[in-house]
């Protein structure tokens, strides 16, 4: 889009009116795009809503001959289906061929057509007099006479009124498709341009053969001119939607009809393209087409306007007229419309110039401008503006809500050329960064912008599970802008994503020969040894190389398999992440580095833990495919080191819920760093997002200082030792709180010991060891995380049908704007032992245990061991022996892999003696299930705040309490029979022949025991 865009000529002053001072008036916010203008399912709807009427069906009447000259090359159907295929358009219509009028009109009565195409010369009827015949069956039907030659066509006042237009046919199979649109066009030009602002063209031209000449011509390089410009575009779904918002093309015959069409769409019309010659007052008028272009030149001074001619002389008075000119007869023809369309009408780059036509800048797509825009001088800014280019240009991006805002904002209200510029500039970046949220878009390194782009993909494969979930949520936070809403002050987001396609994962290792048939037999060691020296194909290794030379800061390199995280069964936490620094100066470095990652991701593909669980899963071997995900680093760098203030999950069903705690309330464990500390299981702080003031692992300042965590993970970027250790992961390191807490997050996290009082300050401030207990987050809301995570849960929840479970990380920033990474999505796992277990009655009756207060959910038949504490030898005053005892047997089992029932008397790992059984984790770290029996010697109420209780609800072991008075029951009778492998003094240890089975239904808290 060059300065002739409207000016027509060349030799025209660039600048006929220079604006001058910019008189003032401030911009409304309205006209300042935000994301939730620009929500992406919202403008699918209005594409989706364009072209709603379509032509299916068409009707062809013709003679025998006629037919078969048109069909000569080939089916006619399928030349209109190549074309339709072709241009990436809708679904092509059907034919159906009558050979005579009495068979059309006998087919009229039968069937629904969209169209008819009526060629002369039938034998039975002369074609006005069919026309009128349909027209008497179908008034509102679309009707258009298709002849061999202008002579076929007749121009009287009836036949004009029974025939919607007349084409001459030429043997060009375009002209069928041209003849299609434009009935499209006709019907839904009033709809589109009212919902969407689509763009009119005005062709006037009288004559039938000009007519059939022009119009296959201005649709194709509509067409093909509105694809190469949506290179810009998202994704094919993207692209293919926007097609439709292509401008209509609307025919006109003589001076009257061009005028009604002109003040009909007056506001969508961004071009007119005219004859000279053509009829006006009802009579053939030689400058018809100067006046009627002259007169829209009055209306709208810088419409782009074509004149067309078969008379070279009349190239003067077009300039005159400032319209281009296109001589009929020229050799270029084609080429010189085509140009007319990139140069004028916003389908080519817009060219920025100076005064003197030295060109400044150029720019074809939407992140191009908003680069030529920031450094380009006042005037060609200016320029623009005034004559609606800008609005115009994306118009012909299909770019409908921007282009329509800035339709409505006039250069006259900016104080100045640079206020507007920045107002171009900045709403250009939103849209930019507005409509690729909640999309994966496919990577190029042309278009690839970080600064936008939050989520991309390398290659045509699958996202695999991990990477699946993320986006899913990617898009579910999009589509409801209602959580951003209420939660304004917070920053919820993605972590800046590049997934790597598993056909990258097949390319790799089809180049080095390592599938799994020839290593899927060797030890991990050799297995990554052998993958770390593999080479990636060219193509990925020059992506992953663009990706990096815009992406600098910490990375995480996580697997994303295919059986990962999958609803019938997830594999996840079974193979490798690696962590980066990716701070390095030396490129090639930063390169290496990540490569090795994404190899050892790779790698342990073919571990042996994951194809153990294959097996496992199919019964069989089944051979997985790999994605990787290349994910920002959640956090920020305090010193030598990386992390994030908090690192979580967070679950939907709750199935050891305490106190006033549903299982719908969800259960949230967090830590401060890296999310290492989750996944060890030892320090994380538990809590319901809906009830965050109830923290048992916190009852009381003892419970406190012995379960406050002591120590985190965060990852080593400064200092960094060359080579980096990648597989021994020696850039992650394991830091003492005390260490870090003049650093902000565990500054704002911790709270204070004031040993002389015995008591925890709420405050960093204060003098005294300091211990990590989220106050500031759980208690004073300096950051909403329980109300948010109660909020994302359920959003969760409901998109994907079934519990869930999230990983998350957030950053908190000392200027107070937070930031809440999404890490992961995934179904809580389904498998069998967490499928819904209702307990039948007969169940309970041939059951030896049942209890109605029982923790955990799901089934489980890997226990045929059961150790219980003997009833007869029971002595409050020896629980210390009786703990003894149970570690002896307990390290027994837990070597042989046995996991085992233990039940007894009291609270189980109570730190009172007298108040129930207090073994430790070690004396029971075998354990499958745990029976609290409360017989009235011993009727403790269980101790949820103990680090002791904490291991078994992080292991997911069932914890089973018989209340008395109840229909709880243990039927120690029945077990006594049982086999006996040992007996102690306090202790007896008995085998069934086969695993019994646990139901546990967490959601009603009751639970059975029985052999089966």
């Amino acid at each position: 889009m060059n300065f002739r865009y409207s000016d027509g000529a060349a030799a025209v002053s660039p600048f006929p009116c220079h604006p001058g001072p910019l008189r003032v008036k401030v911009v409304p916010m309205e006209f300042q795009i935000e994301e939730h203008d620009y929500d992406y399912e919202s403008n699918v709807k209005v594409f989706h809503d364009l072209m709603s009427v379509k032509v299916n069906d068409i009707l062809l009447v013709s003679t025998p001959y006629d037919a078969f000259i048109m069909e000569e090359d080939g089916s006619l159907a399928t030349k209109i289906i190549h074309e339709y295929r072709g241009l990436n358009l809708s679904r092509p219509p059907r034919i159906t061929k009558a050979f005579s009028a009495d068979e059309a009109l006998t087919l009229m009565n039968r069937a629904a057509f969209d169209l008819v195409i009526i060629m002369p010369n039938l034998e039975d009827m002369d074609t006005q007099l069919l026309a009128g015949k349909i027209r008497a069956i179908r008034p509102e039907l679309p009707v258009i006479l298709l002849a061999h030659s202008p002579t076929d066509i007749e121009e009287d006042a009836e036949a004009c009124r029974m025939i919607d237009n007349r084409f001459v046919w030429s043997g060009n199979s375009d002209l069928l498709l041209a003849l299609v649109k434009s009935v499209e066009d006709s019907l839904n030009v009033e709809a589109d341009t009212r919902s969407a602002m689509v763009r009119v063209l005005i062709l006037v031209e009288d004559s039938p053969l000009y007519r059939s000449f022009f119009l296959p011509l201005i649709y194709k390089v509509v067409v093909r001119q509105t694809l190469s410009v949506l290179e810009d575009s998202l994704n094919e779904e993207h692209r293919l939607l926007k097609m439709r918002a292509r401008p209509k093309i609307l025919v006109a015959e003589n001076y009257e009809e061009a005028m009604a069409l002109f003040e009909r769409f007056e506001p969508y019309v961004f071009g007119v393209m005219s004859d000279t010659r053509f009829s006006m007052d009802c009579r053939i008028t030689p400058d018809a087409g100067f006046m009627l272009l002259r007169k829209i030149k009055e209306r709208v001074p810088y419409l782009p306007l074509l004149l067309l001619s078969a008379e070279p002389e009349n190239r003067a008075r077009a300039e005159a007229l400032q319209a281009v000119f296109i001589d009929k007869n020229s050799p270029n023809l084609n080429a010189e419309i085509e140009d007319f369309f990139r140069t004028y009408l916003g389908f080519g780059d817009m060219i920025f110039m100076t005064a003197d036509r030295s060109e400044v800048g150029r720019a074809g797509t939407l992140g191009e401008m908003e680069q030529v825009l920031a450094r380009v001088p006042d005037e060609p800014i200016a320029y623009h503006a005034e004559r609606n280019h800008f609005s115009n240009w994306l118009m012909a991006r299909s770019e409908i809500h921007l282009a329509s805002r800035f339709g409505k904002v006039r250069a006259s209200e900016f104080a100045t050329v640079d206020e507007m510029r920045q107002y171009i500039i900045s709403n250009i970046h939103r849209l930019r960064q507005c409509r690729q949220k909640g999309m994966v878009i496919q990577f190029s390194e042309r278009r690839f912008d970080p600064d936008i782009m939050d989520f991309v993909k390398i290659g045509k494969g699958s996202l695999g599970g991990k990477a699946r979930g993320l986006a899913f949520i990617y898009n579910l936070l999009h589509r409801s802008p209602e959580i951003r809403r209420r939660y304004p002050d917070v920053n919820i987001v993605i972590p800046r994503t590049l997934v790597i396609a598993t056909d990258g994962f097949e390319a790799f290792v089809a180049r080095n020969e390592l599938d799994a048939s020839k290593i899927c037999n060797c030890a991990d060691d050799e297995i990554r040894s052998r993958f770390l020296a593999g080479e990636f194909p060219e193509e990925l290794a020059g992506d992953l190389a663009s990706f990096l030379a815009k992406v600098k800061g910490p990375l995480s390199v996580r697997s994303s398999s295919l059986l990962e995280d999958a609803q019938v069964q997830s594999s996840a936490g079974l193979y490798k992440t690696v962590m980066i620094p990716n701070i390095h100066d030396d490129f090639a470095v930063r390169l290496a580095h990540l490569l090795t990652a994404v190899r050892l991701v790779y790698a342990s593909t073919f571990f042996e833990r994951p194809l153990a669980f294959a097996r496992g899963v199919s019964k069989q071997f089944q051979e997985d495919s790999m994605a990787v995900i290349v994910q920002e680093l959640a956090g920020g760098r305090y010193g030598d080191f990386f992390y994030p203030a908090i690192s979580g999950t967070a679950q939907s069903r709750n199935f050891y819920p305490v106190g006033a705690m549903t299982p719908e309330d969800g259960i949230v464990r967090i830590g401060l760093g890296l999310g290492m500390i989750i996944e060890d299981g030892e320090a994380a702080l538990r809590f319901s997002p809906r009830f965050p003031a109830i923290l048992p692992q916190f009852s009381t300042v003892e419970d406190i200082l012995a379960n406050a965590q002591r120590y985190f993970y965060a990852l080593r970027v400064g200092s960094v030792p060359e080579p980096l250790d990648l597989v021994r992961e020696t850039t992650v390191e394991r830091r003492e709180i005390h260490d870090a807490v003049d650093e902000f997050p565990v500054r704002r996290l911790v709270s204070t010991y004031v040993p002389g009082e015995n008591r925890i300050r709420d405050s960093a401030g204060a003098p005294g060891p300091k211990v990590l207990t989220f106050a500031s987050v759980l208690k004073h809301r300096v950051f909403p995380l329980p109300g948010m995570l109660a909020d994302l849960l359920e959003l969760a929840r409901k998109g994907m049908g079934c519990p869930v479970e999230i990983e998350f990380s957030v950053h908190l920033e000392e200027s107070g704007r937070h930031t809440f990474f999404f890490l992961q999505l995934r179904p809580m796992s389904s498998n069998e032992e967490f499928q819904d277990v209702a307990i039948t009655r007969a169940e309970i009756d041939a059951a030896f245990c049942c209890s109605s207060h029982a923790m955990g959910h799901g089934r489980n038949r890997r226990m045929a061991d059961i150790v219980f504490v003997k009833p007869e030898g029971f002595d409050p005053a020896a629980t210390r022996e009786i703990a003894r005892e149970i570690g002896e047997v307990n390290a027994v089992l837990a070597a042989e892999g046995r996991p085992y029932l233990l039940a007894g008397p009291g609270r189980w790992g109570s730190a009172d003696p007298w108040l129930g059984i207090p073994v430790g984790w070690r004396e029971i770290s075998g354990v499958g299930a745990m029976i609290e029996m409360r017989d009235g010697r011993v009727n403790a109420d269980p101790s949820y705040g103990s680090h002791f209780f904490q291991k078994i609800t992080s292991r997911g072991i069932h914890y089973i309490t018989l209340e008395p008075g109840n229909d709880d029951f243990l039927d120690l009778g029945r077990l006594k029979g049982k086999a006996r492998v040992t007996e102690t003094r306090f202790l007896r240890h008995i085998r069934l022949q086969e695993p019994f089975l646990l139901k546990n239904d967490g959601k009603r808290s009751r639970c059975i025991l029985m052999e089966v």
